[in-house]
């Protein structure tokens, strides 16, 4: 990601420069994060076995879609905030804070507890992404904040239930 914009990219904001900038970056870690999340959702959902295949199958791939979903919102903000996004794998490594899982193998369960606290690491970015975009009175910005946050919080609820015994 460059810190300064191409001037052919340079999209017209009233936010002032510096405010913009630290939108962006807390945006970009956001959006490098969501995709490594989605790729580990999409990773367990491909690999889970045991006795609630089907559920814990489905329900996953719906968590993937919604994740993947938010996706290009979280960059088009980043644009419309004068500010470039993500542009690679490679980008998307050197941001993101949720570790991968490359085991060949990995208990249902263990993937469910995994994927909650990824998801609840999420709901603390978005939270802290919020107090930046507030401060910046980026109010676009701060208003889908709380619909992924709450989307995050949502995946991590289910998450939790499925995982209980009993």
């Amino acid at each position: 990601m460059a810190d300064t914009p191409n001037p052919a990219l340079k999209t017209p904001t009233d936010l002032k420069p510096n405010d913009a900038k630290t939108v962006a970056q807390a945006l970009n870690g956001i959006l490098a994060d969501s995709f490594a999340l989605y790729l580990k959702t999409k990773n367990f959902h491909w690999h889970v076995s045991g006795p609630h295949f089907r559920d814990y199958h489905l329900m996953l791939d719906d968590q993937a879609a919604q994740i993947l979903a938010t996706t290009d919102d979280i960059a088009e903000r980043v644009r419309k905030t004068g500010n470039t996004t993500l542009r690679s794998i490679g980008d998307i490594a050197r941001h993101q804070t949720i570790k991968d899982n490359d085991k060949e193998f990995v208990s249902a369960t263990d993937m469910l507890a995994e994927l909650r606290e990824d998801n609840l690491a999420l709901v603390e970015l978005l939270r802290e992404a919020k107090d930046i975009v507030d401060e910046a009175k980026d109010n676009a910005t701060s208003g889908i904040l709380d619909d992924w946050t709450d989307q995050a919080e949502e995946r991590a609820w289910f998450l939790f239930e499925a995982s209980r015994k009993g």
